[in-house]
């Protein structure tokens, strides 16, 4: 099992055999992970009918010139609360650098520079998280149903949301047409 400090930077990967419902296929970026508990934000499904364009609009900002992404569903907690996960090329207000992989800002004025052409060269943005309270994520980590893997920057800001689970598993080198929903008996 991966140690506290490692995960944040890293990717969860729902096995096929993933109990909750939730979380079927999801990809996971662990944001932090401590002895209070951990964060992350799914990457692998989107909110219908909500592009970032939408978002600005909604919170006054100006999208001109703002590519039409998908706003992501980030997680069951608090699905009325945003974050952007970006590269670590900006710093707003309260941006939190993540293992020097990735960034997390979770305050307007990214949404502002990104607007402005001065925001971060990558982004995705999310509505709601994934988080566990103190210990919860290591039970889960414990039994069948995550695998953690380091996965590429790619993965969050160059691949379609619908591909991120099947390409997490390739760049760990797992074929996703190998992997069985039961546990077999030798």
């Amino acid at each position: 099992m991966q140690g506290l400090h490692q995960l944040p930077g890293q990717f969860l990967l729902a096995m096929p055999d993933m109990p909750d419902p939730r979380f079927e296929r999801a990809v996971i970026a662990m944001c932090a992970h401590d002895p209070g508990g951990a964060f992350g934000l799914c990457l692998h499904e989107t909110v219908d009918g909500l592009t970032v364009p939408d978002l600005m609009r909604q919170l006054d900002v100006d999208p001109a010139g703002v590519a039409e992404l998908p706003i992501l569903a980030g997680g069951p907690v608090e699905p009325q609360r945003g974050f952007v996960l970006h590269t670590p090329d900006f710093a707003g207000g309260d941006t939190r650098f993540v293992a020097g992989r990735f960034a997390l800002t979770g305050t307007r004025d990214v949404l502002e520079a990104i607007a402005n052409g001065s925001g971060p060269g990558g982004f995705c943005v999310a509505l709601g998280y994934a988080g566990w309270g103190p210990g919860q994520l290591e039970a889960e980590l414990a039994a069948p149903g995550w695998f953690v893997c380091q996965g590429s920057l790619d993965l969050i800001f160059a691949t379609p949301p619908a591909e991120r689970w099947a390409r997490a598993f390739r760049e760990a080198g797992v074929d996703v047409a190998m992997l069985s929903a039961s546990a077999g008996r030798a």
